[in-house]
Order: structure tokens, then C-alpha cells, then sequence
């Protein structure tokens, strides 16, 4: 090991601007393991029927991979401000790796509802890898930084869902999970070789460590604003991915895992504009970005209401039309709400974090599991108005002015 890894300053406010191979690096290994919460999306529809289990039962494996991811930042991710990131990173790379392999030789439901709570809990590095890349950011650039990492975060969420369908379609679905797995050793061994140590900010106790994220959340009204918002936001978006499979592989589509999973271009959009939204935010401040980005995203769900007025062409247009607006409201959103938090306590940025996605994958988790049981029983419009309904409330959120939020 050399001695790299003990010789870059990662003070908060340091002036020392981190290399562009570092940024790629960290960038591409947000990607790569956030990734591992998306793949099994477009899958569900080809796993179900290859292992035997109901939509309604399929339904729980992205529910279950999205609740574990809150759950990991709530225990997991403020140790990231106690202990070096570096070693944290590490360790949950070969948690994961591990848990996906699990998945890939699951031989029914019960052994694969297990492994995605594993993929959900350890695939938090991605939470700890954006922390670091706005602790050693300059002031000055912690934006333009932030928002490359998480070009690279949210790049790896919607192209997720592209490989995975190719991949299921030619290799079959366990092929998404072998190869997922020996993506995120890559990940570890690159943290191994590339990452520099990260002197811990605080030295409280565990139990120190998640009571101060209670107290964080009394004492920022911004902290909660964001959380709250971005949850909501968060219900619609994942309601929309985790029944998409489902609805295209039933009458009139009939269409497998790769059409599924080719929704995920339309998504990519969204995540190219993760760095113009940084940008803005540097600029403009981030609040107007939050309400630009809510009121996108309830625009673009709601168009998908004259769905049932068009043919089976048009309404795939018009999905794929709805996927580049929402995607990109909520990921614009998601960057300004980051913005807003880190500069709320230099000290406590993992914690924060953890914060801002608990409430995010909260969110995510209840729209898995309300989009299935809407899917199931009362069909897609009922998905459309639940995602409507929640970017509408998000929008409310953002609107209302700060005083009364206090």
C-alpha cells in the first residue's frame, strides 16, 4: 500500500482540489453500486415466471432492496463521519459483492428476498462515496464535484435498468446478478488503491452517533424540508420503475425484460443534467432549483393520464417522454437538496446525508410496495395518479415559505 493514501489533506474546507482520475473513479463507483438496487426492475416480470412466484410476491424483492438501503444509511452511514470512509467503502464493497452473488444462485423467492435486503443495506457505499467527494471538494467547487459524482450515481441508476434488460434477455436474469458482483469488487479494489484516507470529524460513540441524527433533524428546518420532499418525490418515481416491468409484460405490450429495461435510455437525460443542476445551484441557489424540479416531475406524470386515449405506440412514446421529464426533475432536485444540506455543519455531512436519503428511500420503498398493489388490483392509472398526487405534495413542500416550516 503506498503512502498515498496518508498523505492528502481531507480537512473540511480544504483548498486542495481532488484529481480528475479520483472524480471519475469515485463517480463510476456511485454508479456501479447504486446500480445493484435497480437491476432486478426490469427483471420482474422473467423472474417471476422463471422461479414460480406472483407479481404480487416479485413485487417484494425491489421493496425489499430499497428499505434495506434506508435502513443501511440510518445505522451505516453516519459512521462515515467517525471512522475513515476509506476502510467503510471497502468492507461494504465485499458486503455486497457477496449478497449479489447470493442473488445470482438464489433458487427461489425466500433465499432472493433475503439477498436484496443484503444488496439494499451494503449497496450504502454509494452514500458514503458522495460525502467524501463533498469533503474534499474546495467550498468554491463542492457543487460542479458533487454534481459529477452523482452524474456517475444517477447514471448508474438508469443504465442499470438498460443492462440488466439486455443481459436477462440474452443471458438470463442471473447473469445481471453474477455480473453486478464482479463489477463491485472492482469498486473495492479501486477504493483499495486510489482513495486516500479520510480523517474521521467527530469521535462520539455509536449510539452519540445516531442520536445526533435526531438532534440534526430538530435543528435544520432545512434538513427536514429536504427529507420530506425528496421522499415524496422519491414515492412517485420508484412506483413508476418497480410496476414498469409488470405493466409491459401484460396485455396489449406483451414485452419482455429488454423493452423494460431500454426505458432506462429515456431516464439517462435526467442524469446528464446532474452537473447543470450543481451549476445552478453554485449560482442561483438551490431553492428555486427544488421547485423547478418538483413542478417538472408532477408535469410529467400527469401527461401520463391520456395514456388510455392512445394506441399501444403512442402510449410507449409518451411513457418514454414522461421517463426524461420526471428522471430529470427528480434528480435535479435531488442535487439542489444536497446542496442546501452540506452546508448546513461541515462536520456532520455523512450524517446529513444519511438523513436526506433515509427520508429519499423511505420514499422509495412505499412506492414500491403501493405501485405493485395499485398495479395489481386497480391497474396503471392508479400508479399514474399516486405518483401525480406525491410529486404534487413535494411541490407543496418546496412551495411553502421557510418561517412557517419553522
Amino acid at each position: 500500500m503506498t503512502s498515498s493514501h496518508t498523505s492528502l489533506s481531507t480537512s473540511p474546507g480544504t483548498d486542495r482540489t481532488p484529481s480528475a482520475s479520483l472524480v471519475l473513479f469515485l463517480a463510476a463507483g456511485a454508479g456501479a453500486a447504486v446500480a445493484a438496487l435497480y437491476y432486478c426492475q426490469p427483471l420482474l416480470g422473467v423472474l417471476g415466471a422463471d422461479i414460480g412466484a406472483t407479481g404480487d410476491i416479485v413485487g417484494w424483492v425491489p421493496t425489499l432492496t430499497q428499505l434495506g438501503y434506508a435502513l443501511g444509511i440510518l445505522f451505516l452511514a453516519p459512521l462515515g463521519d467517525r471512522f475513515d470512509r476509506r476502510n467503510i467503502i471497502i468492507l461494504k464493497a465485499a458486503l455486497l459483492a457477496a449478497a449479489l452473488f447470493l442473488s445470482a444462485i438464489s433458487p427461489s423467492i425466500v433465499p432472493l428476498l433475503a439477498a436484496s435486503l443484503g444488496i439494499g443495506i451494503s449497496a450504502t457505499l454509494a452514500q458514503d462515496i458522495v460525502p467524501t467527494a463533498a469533503h474534499l471538494a474546495p467550498d468554491a467547487q463542492r457543487g460542479r464535484i458533487v454534481g459529477t459524482i452523482m452524474t456517475g450515481l444517477l447514471l448508474g441508476i438508469v443504465l442499470s435498468r438498460v443492462a440488466s434488460g439486455y443481459l436477462a434477455a440474452h443471458f438470463g436474469w442471473r447473469s445481471v446478478f453474477y455480473a453486478s458482483s464482479v463489477s463491485i469488487v472492482l469498486v473495492g479494489l479501486g477504493a483499495w488503491r486510489m482513495l486516500p484516507r479520510v480523517e474521521p470529524t467527530i469521535r462520539h460513540s455509536y449510539g452519540a452517533l445516531l442520536r445526533s441524527l435526531a438532534e440534526l433533524w430538530r435543528a435544520h428546518p432545512k434538513l427536514r424540508r429536504a427529507a420530506v420532499a425528496q421522499g415524496l418525490l422519491s414515492l412517485g418515481f420508484s412506483a413508476f420503475w418497480s410496476t414498469l416491468a409488470l405493466m409491459l409484460y401484460d396485455a396489449p405490450f406483451h414485452l419482455g425484460s429488454e423493452a423494460a429495461g431500454a426505458f432506462g435510455l429515456a431516464g439517462a437525460a435526467g442524469a446528464l443534467a446532474a452537473p447543470v443542476a450543481g451549476r445552478m445551484a453554485d449560482r442561483k441557489g438551490p431553492e428555486s432549483v427544488t421547485r423547478l424540479g418538483a413542478a417538472l416531475v408532477a408535469a410529467s406524470f400527469a401527461t401520463m393520464f391520456l395514456m388510455p386515449a392512445l394506441p399501444p405506440v403512442g402510449r410507449l412514446v409518451l411513457l418514454g417522454v414522461a421517463a426524461v421529464g420526471f428522471d430529470l426533475g427528480v434528480q435535479a432536485t435531488l442535487i439542489a437538496h444536497q446542496t442546501i444540506i452540506y452546508a448546513l455543519d461541515a462536520e456532520a455531512r455523512s450524517r446529513l446525508n444519511a438523513v436526506l436519503f433515509v427520508g429519499m428511500f423511505t420514499g422509495m420503498s412505499a412506492g414500491s410496495a403501493l405501485g405493485s398493489a395499485l398495479q395489481t388490483h386497480w391497474g396503471w392509472g392508479a400508479v399514474t395518479a399516486l405518483a401525480t398526487l406525491s410529486a404534487l405534495a413535494a411541490l407543496a413542500v418546496r412551495l411553502v415559505p421557510e418561517s412557517r416550516k419553522n
